[in-house]
């Protein structure tokens, strides 16, 4: 099956963050392999989508930054969801949901999305 790249999850790369570090505080690399696994490898997030993200999320106070050692012992900045990420994250999802829900409607595709 083809990958999908970030240039076609414009809009959800975002999202895919925030849920990705609500389940732990998560370096850059790690928040890409856990999308790439998280979808058998059919997401990716190359460091040219992901850092500029992490930084806006950062800058808009979404998340939380702090400098750590990696599981390769290497320095990492591990990135926290913060209370107003949690909101945004929790906003965002629902919207997602409720927009694909509508898309597969249109194309009448017999696709049910849960949050």
């Amino acid at each position: 099956m083809p990958r999908v790249d970030a240039t076609s999850l414009y809009g959800t790369v975002n999202l895919l963050i925030l849920k990705t570090v609500s389940r732990a505080p998560t370096h850059g690399l790690g928040i890409a392999r856990a999308i790439e696994r998280g979808s058998d490898a059919m997401l990716q997030i190359e460091e040219g989508a992901l850092y500029p993200a992490l930084q806006r999320l950062e800058r808009d106070g979404l998340l939380t930054s702090r400098w750590g050692i990696s599981d390769q012992n290497r320095r990492a900045k591990f990135y926290e969801l913060t209370k107003r990420g949690e909101d945004r994250l929790a906003r965002e999802l629902d919207g997602w949901v409720q927009s694909t829900r509508a898309i597969c409607s249109v194309l009448e595709v017999g696709w049910t999305v849960t949050a």
